[in-house]
């Protein structure tokens, strides 16, 4: 029954019992049918409108679909059509097309079609009598039987269909659904007359009262769906205010801590306002420096010597700034003061720029910090960085006092904050890297200058480079930086028989520098006499890194290709040690106050620690980069600094790391491009040096993730002088000079200048 008001009869296999029902051979079955289709009833065929011009029936189709679908006339139509077409073209003449139809296997929907067309046939049209509308209305009785008596087989389809004409209803219906088997029996009456008309069959109370029922039913399920839409809006919304109530816990967390930590600093501020009270000659000083801006924090005094670090002094940038508006009866002026400060925090570029990462920098910090205090202390606790240390306890050491225990907890709450203002101090201590000399020194003989490596001497005095041009040349840095030269001359230069990848000077014999080269040989020269002392031939392949002992001069150790690492007796002039590893060793360093221990980097992105009293095992293995390990560097005793070919330098915090544990890393530097390059790195209390594939040197502070300060070289031509850019050039070498803001870097042209960070 269409939206239309028209019956329509389809007829369809609905009840194949085998594969054979579908159609399994699309084009015999196809033709088939085609040829069959003229062959069934052509009652089932006919066409005709009721008298009542309110109701029409619609012609009687017959329909086929493979696989038990209905299909409705036309698109049967239009398959026969092409089934048609495609046989015309293929069967071209009549005896071929004979023969096909011989050849084509049986087609059983034939039957079940004829059988089906015989159960909706009324019995006024087996007698012969035209079809009608009455005939219609028999037909919907036998569609309503089907639909509420199910079967399980196609015989027990078959005899409940046959009996149906005779008017004999199966039990199962008539106690399941007795008002439907009496409404079916009106339906399928052998008298036309006897059967309802469509206007009474549409007044029913059988089709209203369902109706009714269905309107509920569908007002029932309309309500459904909408506590069920109301149930997942509610659920979504509970889902974000759990995420969102977490997000505001942490929130909460990091402003209680905020808190405490102003509280703290707000307490140690006021301890040094009164130590400035009870000291006459600093109070005296407060009130001349109060008529001064409170952002000159840095002492950038152009006269001061090379050799000392020129940074803000770190109490300056506490001291200073509340020393000299501090008035215990003047709260105008206080506020002034935090005014002031604040303008100077908001108008320094780098540190806004970069505020994100310094309160990335701060949390890290502090959380580390929480997460130490709440480890017992079953051991004394080494210095920390900045050399003050903290109370040394254990948990069995009794703290008998409550000022004991109380001096304990306060250290514990205020650890963190010289560590990291010694690290804001030091960042904003020094604003650009500025050249103090440009190294202009052209070897004509040489097509590439490529500087592998930059090494100051024991006190400053001298530098070295070397590299690809197979030469160390040994400069005086005051000399070059005192002279404005066309060409500057080394004092010392000593030629070798291959490519250099590596220099140390030894630590303690001033005159004395080792060097490796790409053939595997290491060497140590004499500078004073321009020769070899020792000549060491036991690597099998280049060798990237040589490092001195400072604890032991006599102790030198070499990292190589072969994958071994082999320490030197220079008195020996043979190894007395060797460590293999399964992959290249492409960088070895000492630690600045021990002879017995070892770390080295190697391509296969880890960091091995060794005590060199025990080299059958490393004592912790780092793993966190995802390339090669370039270089390998100690800030002190406990930490080191990692280079990789991944962009990233990475601190650890050796004094945590344990041979079964993997410590993640304690900071990650990222800012420059390192992906294929050795770029150089180099480490001064606390500054860290590297190169760039960007032909440009930055500056780390081991505080902060981000880059302090930069500098891009412009490409220099040897030959012609002048400035050019080059995306192949990258810094290939840095060095600090000692403990100075004073560094030597070198590029993959042989350019060479001499920064001083200002």
């Amino acid at each position: 029954m269409s939206s239309f008001n028209r019956v329509s009869f389809i007829e369809s296999a609905s009840c194949s019992d085998s594969g054979s029902d579908s159609l399994e051979d699309g084009s015999n079955s196809r033709t088939e049918a085609k040829d069959e289709s003229s062959s069934f009833p052509q009652d089932m065929h006919r066409q005709k409108r009721s008298e009542n011009s309110h109701y029409a029936e619609t012609p009687t189709t017959i329909a086929l679909f493979g696989d038990s679908c209905i299909q409705s006339s036309s698109i049967y139509a239009a398959k026969v059509s092409l089934v048609e077409e495609i046989g015309d073209n293929k069967i071209k003449d009549g005896s071929t097309a004979e023969q096909a139809k011989e050849n084509a296997p049986p087609f059983p929907m034939k039957q079940v079609l004829l059988m089906e067309a015989s159960w909706y046939t009324s019995p006024e049209e087996v007698a012969g009598a035209p079809s009608c509308c009455a005939s219609d209305i028999y037909r919907l009785g036998i569609l309503l039987f089907e639909l509420f008596c199910p079967f399980s087989s196609s015989e027990e389809k078959c005899s409940t269909m046959s009996s149906l004409r005779h008017r004999l209803l199966p039990p199962q219906l008539l106690l399941k659904w007795p008002k439907e088997a009496s409404f079916c029996l009106w339906l399928l009456h052998p008298e036309p007359k006897s059967r309802p008309m469509m206007s009474e069959l549409l007044q029913s109370q059988f089709l209203n009262e369902p109706r009714d029922n269905l309107e509920e039913r569908e007002a029932a399920m309309e309500l459904r769906e909408k506590i069920e839409e109301q149930e997942l809006l509610l659920e979504f919304l509970l889902l974000m205010q759990q995420k969102k109530q977490e997000v505001a816990d942490k929130l909460q967390a990091t402003l209680s801590l905020l808190c405490n930590d102003i509280e703290e600093v707000t307490k140690q501020k006021m301890v040094l306002k009164n130590g400035a009270n009870s000291c006459p000659e600093l109070g005296k000083e407060d009130q001349t420096a109060s008529s001064l801006p409170s952002h000159d924090i840095v002492d950038n005094d152009e006269t001061t010597s090379l050799g000392s670090r020129k940074r803000g002094r770190p109490g300056l940038l506490v001291h200073n700034g509340e020393e000299c508006c501090y008035d215990p009866d003047d709260n105008q002026k206080s506020d002034a003061h935090v005014d002031k400060r604040d303008s100077f925090l908001l108008k320094s570029s780098r540190l806004m720029k970069n505020f994100s990462k310094l309160e990335s920098a701060y949390f890290l910090t502090r959380y580390r910090q929480l997460k130490q205090s709440t480890r017992p202390l079953m051991k004394p606790s080494p210095l920390s960085s900045d050399g003050k240390g903290s109370v040394v306890m254990t948990e069995r050491s009794s703290i008998n006092t409550a000022a004991s225990r109380e001096r304990y907890s306060e250290d514990r709450k205020s650890g963190w904050i010289s560590p990291f203002l010694e690290g804001l101090c030091k960042y904003l201590s020094f604003s650009k890297l500025k050249v103090k000399a440009d190294l202009k020194q052209g070897d004509l003989l040489n097509s590439s200058n490529l500087v592998c490596s930059l090494g100051f001497d024991r006190d400053g005095d001298f530098f070295a480079t070397a590299g690809v041009n197979k030469k160390i040349k040994v400069f005086e840095c005051d000399a070059i930086l005192m002279e404005d030269r066309d060409i500057h001359y080394p004092v010392v230069e000593m030629a070798g028989r291959s490519k250099f990848s590596s220099i140390c000077w030894n630590t303690y014999i001033k005159s004395q520098i080792a060097s490796s080269n790409f053939e595997g040989v290491v060497q140590v020269w004499d500078v004073t006499r321009s020769q070899v002392l020792r000549e060491m031939r036991e690597h099998e392949k280049r060798v990237w890194s040589i490092d001195f002992s400072s604890a032991d001069p006599t102790l030198l150790a070499s990292g190589s290709d072969d994958g071994s690492v082999k320490l030197w007796s220079i008195n020996q002039g043979v190894s007395i040690g060797t460590i293999k590893t399964k992959a290249n060793v492409c960088s070895v360093q000492f630690p600045s106050d021990s002879g017995h221990s070892l770390a080295f980097g190697s391509a296969d992105h880890k960091i091995y620690y060794y005590d060199l009293r025990n080299s059958r095992a490393p004592l912790c293995t780092l793993a966190g980069h995802n390339k090669t390990v370039s270089y390998v560097k100690f800030l002190d005793s406990v930490n080191l600094v990692s280079a990789s070919t991944d962009n990233t330098l990475k601190l650890w915090d050796l004094s945590v790391c344990t041979s079964r544990s993997n410590e993640p890393p304690l900071q990650s530097f990222t800012g420059h491009t390192n992906v294929k390059n050795f770029v150089g790195l180099s480490v001064s209390d606390g500054y860290i040096a590297t190169g760039s594939e960007t032909n440009e040197v930055f500056i780390y502070h081991k505080a902060f993730p981000m880059p302090a300060l930069s500098f891009k070289f412009s490409g220099t031509d040897v030959l012609s002088g002048p400035e050019m850019d080059d995306a192949a050039q990258f810094i290939s070498s840095v060095c600090w000079r000692g403990q100075s803001s004073t560094l030597v870097a070198a590029n993959s042209t042989g350019n060479i200048k001499i920064l001083e960070m200002v």
